[in-house]
């Protein structure tokens, strides 16, 4: 039996892996699936003042008051960036971080890490429509979502992100690096995590790639799932 903490991405709450957890809790594990702070059902926390480490905190935090201990810890998307900062934090939790077609941190803020086309696109919509200090939601369509069905029950959900979290810089002492790392990719999308798939390839990670748009919780629960029982075993 392990501990999976699946931390959402930008926009998103834990409610998120809602079609996603019944499988790994059939198969015997214990999920948890934390929102960040001021985020989706915690958006009534929103705050100029959120950054990367807030939500770094979040994640350790539960796992400190849970007293959690082989915890296979998965982060969508922006949370790549997250859950390398808990790894840093407390190596000593966790059995592996698994980066769900997202960052893998090292040290620069998350916007530093995008593709230029990518990041140009942030900055417009936080200056044009995020009064300078949110992220508005992307659009679904640019995340692989095709289906009616999903995009009625994603889009209500979501909310804006402070973008605090991907200026801020990842204060990392290298700990992190102990913490044996996995690599999911979804492959049928723009694909704009690419560059860290390739990456974690080069540098030996277990990697895998699922037939996916970005959100893959959403359109694909049933391979994410079976993928994240290979990883734990």
């Amino acid at each position: 039996m392990s501990n999976l903490v699946l931390v959402p991405g930008a926009w998103h709450g834990g409610w998120c892996w809602q079609r996603v957890v019944p499988a790994l809790q059939e198969a015997g594990h214990r999920v948890y699936t934390p929102t960040l702070s001021g985020v989706s059902d915690r958006a009534h926390l929103i705050s100029p003042s959120i950054g990367v480490e807030t939500h770094v905190e979040d994640i350790v935090r539960l796992m400190e008051t849970y007293d959690l201990d082989n915890v296979t810890l998965v982060g969508h998307s922006y949370a790549g960036q997250v859950i390398t900062g808990v790894a840093d934090r407390v190596p000593d939790r966790l059995a592996r971080r698994v980066h769900l077609d997202g960052f893998i941190g090292d040290g620069r803020p998350a916007i530093d890490l995008l593709p230029d086309s990518v990041a140009h696109h942030y900055r417009e919509s936080v200056e044009s429509a995020g009064f300078g200090w949110l992220i508005p939601p992307r659009p679904l369509e640019k995340l692989g979502i095709s289906e009616a069905a999903d995009h009625q029950w994603l889009a209500p959900r979501l909310t804006p992100h402070p973008w605090k979290t991907y200026t801020d810089p990842l204060l990392l002492t290298g700990a992190y690096a102990d913490v044996p790392g996995v690599f999911i990719e979804c492959v049928a999308w723009m694909r704009v995590f690419g560059s860290f798939a390739r990456q974690a390839s080069a540098d030996g990670w277990e990697t895998h790639e699922l037939e996916s748009g970005h959100e893959a919780m959403v359109t694909a629960p049933k391979a994410l799932a079976s993928v994240l029982l290979k990883i734990v075993g």
